[in-house]
């Protein structure tokens, strides 16, 4: 059988630790015997990005902006620990955070239903896809250590040299301050891709944040989006007879819990990391959610929406066997490839992503699957599988098909 043949290249970002090991088993076992694939490689591994002095990072996000798809692997940001294990020039930025920086795009992350896998939450019966705004707060932060007192000054200078001037705090002791920002072009770009996807999906789109306890950060991101909203997108809302509405962070959370589910949840930064990190443990497993990153000019930038599976890879350098769930790092090789082939015309690729996904859940509505997944399912007499044994089941469901 032929292999499907690519015009344009993916960018290809490796990653670290055991999504590194897995993302070599994916592309040999269910991509390479199929397609003859084309892809702008590049090695995010953290000793690369270290040599590189993180250069590679922002030539990767240079290369998506050209080509148009990605395909991410998991990556460490790294902390002290990492700081000596890896010998650090110095303690690099989240490389996520830098590429979404870079294309000024918004991450929406959906859990991966199967038969079998039932939410923790009895009443979610669609999925639940979480917004997550890609720029600035907590993730382009700068922080300092206060070794004793003082006092702490927000200080904005404008072109002018004039200077605005807030009282953070009158440290007596020692203590910590953080600055964060963001930028009103980058939330006006959050709000018309959230607008966007829920028109595109007709899903109605929630919109959360924390605007009462912080009136003038969270309380602009509050105004744009209504603004935008009102002037843009009221009407063609009524029509796809789908609601928008702004809540508390607070409130949402509540309202999530108590939810059926297929709806759109937006948040700011660091509220959809953490929220869709509970909204995918709660439908079955961190390695059970689709991530995709969308900028404003159209690129696409598909993920796993989990980290490296540290604890596991380290067992893999014993020797150890491991039971890693690799459908997340799956399903970000087959939304890149179905996208290349929408831009491409490639039907056949398009067709290709779709049975990959398929294979991938029958496999474990078979009863085959990892640990993870067999501590929580509702079948019986399941098989486990170890981390290379679960992409090789998935190929021979694939050949089946």
């Amino acid at each position: 059988m032929a292999k499907i043949e690519m015009k344009t290249p993916l960018v290809e970002m490796d990653g670290d630790e055991m999504t590194r090991i897995l993302w070599k088993m994916i592309k040999d076992e269910l991509l390479l015997p199929y397609i003859d694939l084309k892809t702008e490689y590049y090695d995010l591994g953290l000793s690369y990005r270290n040599e590189t002095d993180d250069q590679v990072t922002l030539d990767s996000a240079e290369a998506t902006k050209k080509y148009g798809v990605a395909v991410k692997c998991a990556t460490i940001t790294p902390n002290g620990a990492r700081m000596d294990e890896y010998h650090l020039k110095e303690m690099w930025k989240s490389p996520n955070g830098t590429i979404r920086a870079a294309l000024d795009g918004t991450v929406f992350r959906t859990p991966i239903v199967v038969k079998g896998i039932e939410p923790c939450v009895r009443n979610w019966e669609k999925p639940i896809t979480l917004a997550r705004h890609a720029y600035g707060d907590v993730y382009k932060n700068t922080e300092i250590k206060v070794n004793g007192p003082g006092k702490a000054e927000l200080v904005f200078t404008d072109e002018a040299g004039n200077e605005t001037r807030e009282l953070i705090h009158n440290f007596t002791g020692a203590g910590i301050i953080q600055g964060m920002h963001n930028t009103e072009k980058s939330i006006e770009s959050f709000a018309r891709a959230c607008f966007n996807y829920a028109l595109d999906t007709k899903q109605d789109l929630w919109f959360a944040t924390k605007d009462t306890i912080s009136k003038k950060y969270d309380h602009t991101f509050k105004d744009i989006f209504q603004e935008i909203f009102d002037g843009e997108y009221k009407d063609k809302f009524d029509q796809a007879g789908i609601e928008y509405f702004y809540t508390l962070i607070d409130d949402a959370v509540a309202r999530v819990m108590k939810a059926k589910g297929g709806f759109i949840w937006a948040c700011k930064n660091y509220d959809g990391d953490v929220m869709s990190d509970m909204v995918s443990s709660a439908f079955g497993s961190l390695a059970m959610m689709t991530s995709v990153l969308v900028s404003p000019s159209g690129v696409y930038e598909y993920e796993a929406a989990h980290g490296t599976v540290q604890r596991h890879y380290y067992k893999h350098l014993k020797g150890e066997e491991t039971s890693t769930n690799s459908v997340a790092t799956i399903f970000a090789w087959t939304g890149a490839l179905r996208k290349r082939g929408e831009l491409d015309g490639i039907k056949e690729l398009m067709e290709f992503a779709d049975r990959l996904e398929k294979a991938t859940i029958a496999t474990i509505e078979s009863g085959r699957m990892t640990k993870d997944l067999a501590l929580i399912t509702s079948l019986k007499d399941v098989t486990v599988l170890n981390s290379e044994n679960f992409i090789k089941e998935i190929r021979k469901t694939l050949e089946e098909m």
